[in-house]
């Protein structure tokens, strides 16, 4: 397996956006969402500005010099803000287009899956490289990083044998509307629990 280094800074959101947007490219939600696939790195970039990733943690997964995946933890407790959301509108507006409503869609239909006791939410995590650790690798990296219990949507079924190796555990099978297709929702007990 190669060794990968984790950059933790966050900093670089469109480096951020162009990895999800490349890693998402073949994901059955993004397709649903958006079916232009020029468009996901901007609406990743629309995210980040809505803030995802803002009071958590980023990491970016590098092979040498070569940004291969990113993950992005919101903390216990984060909402998105309403000032961060409207100021991404015209982003998610731009990306998403006449689905813009789809996209609400979802955060209104995913908010009752959510846990209600604090947790940390992996809101993103991809792999430009597939089969290669890049996942693992920022899986491991962000469950040793937050303390407490975590939650993810998979909105591929064939990453859940992934999530089931750091412990995480299906809690339903949600199919979006108009065809869509399904989301699973997981959750992670905090260690000890």
């Amino acid at each position: 397996m190669t060794d990968y280094r984790i950059d933790s800074s966050g900093s670089d959101k469109k480096l951020v956006s162009e990895i999800l947007g490349e890693a998402f490219v073949d994901d059955p939600v993004m397709r649903w969402l958006q079916p232009d696939t020029s468009k996901y790195a901007a609406l990743y970039r629309a995210l980040l500005t809505a803030g995802h990733g803002s009071r958590g943690r980023t990491d970016v997964c590098f092979d040498g010099d070569r940004a291969v995946g990113a993950a992005v933890w919101d903390p216990p407790g984060f909402r998105l803000s309403g000032g961060r959301q409207l100021l991404a509108v015209p982003r998610f507006i731009a990306a998403l287009g006449g689905r813009y409503r789809r996209g609400q869609l979802i955060e209104e239909m995913f908010a009752e899956y959510r846990p209600r006791e604090p947790h940390w939410y992996l809101a993103f995590v991809g792999a430009t490289l597939h089969g290669r650790g890049v996942g693992s690798t920022l899986l491991r990296a962000g469950i040793e990083s937050v303390t407490g219990a975590s939650y993810l949507e998979s909105s591929n079924e064939a990453n859940i044998p992934l999530y089931e190796r750091f412990g995480f555990v299906v809690t339903a099978e949600v199919r979006l509307p108009d065809g869509g297709p399904s989301v699973w929702p997981m959750y992670r007990a905090a260690a000890g629990v």
